[in-house]
């Protein structure tokens, strides 16, 4: 485990695989919302995937989550502070070219570090769809914010509805996740038009095919100027781990 202070001195952490001979393009990896890097791509064995292909890889711990550090105030979160952390890690790695992999708030935080910064060479996407455009970020129609909210904070959880916000308190839960800090993040998630536009570098579209927070996934590959969508059995939760989707990272990446 590595950590750097990112640009507003927020400790981050993050994991590094393979081999990081000099000139190789490292493919770094960001996760999604309550889980960490080892949860989201170590477990489903993304990681080992990539390795597999002879690639150097690097996941950090997004804000709040994981080994990095957890402020409570809502100030200090949004994909929009994530994207900054990951080019901060690029600098910090002395990265010149980055593929980049990001799913849910993860693919949220690369879209828009996409936006910005133009080390990233290939980029993938997961578990979003229209909702980057209809919502102006995470699809936030079919498990709304406040819900999730909700979930994390109430003393029984089982009284909140529906039931998808609950599935998050018993994740953040197991995972031992510091619940103070999601609620921070939740209230915090990035709402705006993200400026597609300035993405060059080509894009794969993961999408689960019985995804709610992934649905009409090619409204968001037609505002892309380079993008195609694969769509991989499973739900938000599931398509991580079928085997689709970590070969269709490795092949997009090669």
């Amino acid at each position: 485990m590595k950590r750097f202070s990112s640009w507003d001195e927020i400790e981050i952490a993050y994991r590094e695989w393979g081999d990081a001979r000099a000139g190789s393009i490292p493919v770094v990896l960001q996760h999604g919302f309550v889980v960490d890097a080892r949860t989201n791509w170590e477990a489903p064995g993304i990681v080992a995937a990539l390795l597999a292909a002879g690639r150097h890889v690097i996941a950090p711990d997004a804000r709040g989550h994981g080994s990095s550090e957890k402020p409570h105030d809502p100030a200090r979160y949004g994909e929009q502070r994530m994207a900054r952390d990951l080019s901060c890690l690029f600098d910090v790695i002395g990265a010149e070219r980055v593929d980049l992999v990001g799913y849910s708030m993860g693919a949220m935080a690369a879209l828009l570090c996409a936006c910005g910064d133009e080390r990233v060479r290939r980029l993938v996407i997961g578990g979003v769809g229209s909702g980057v455009i209809e919502c102006g970020g995470v699809d936030r129609r079919a498990v709304p914010n406040e819900s999730i909210i909700a979930a994390l904070s109430a003393e029984d959880p089982e009284t909140v509805e529906p039931p998808a916000a609950r599935a998050f308190r018993a994740l953040a839960d197991a995972l031992g996740a510091d619940r103070d800090a999601l609620v921070a993040q939740a209230r915090s998630v990035y709402r705006g038009e993200p400026a597609l536009e300035r993405i060059t570098a080509p894009v794969l579209l993961l999408a689960g095919s019985e995804d709610p927070l992934a649905v009409r996934p090619e409204v968001l590959v037609a505002a892309l100027a380079d993008a195609r969508l694969e769509l991989v059995p499973g739900d938000h939760a599931g398509a991580v781990a079928a085997p689709a989707f970590a070969r269709a990272i490795v092949e997009s990446l090669a």
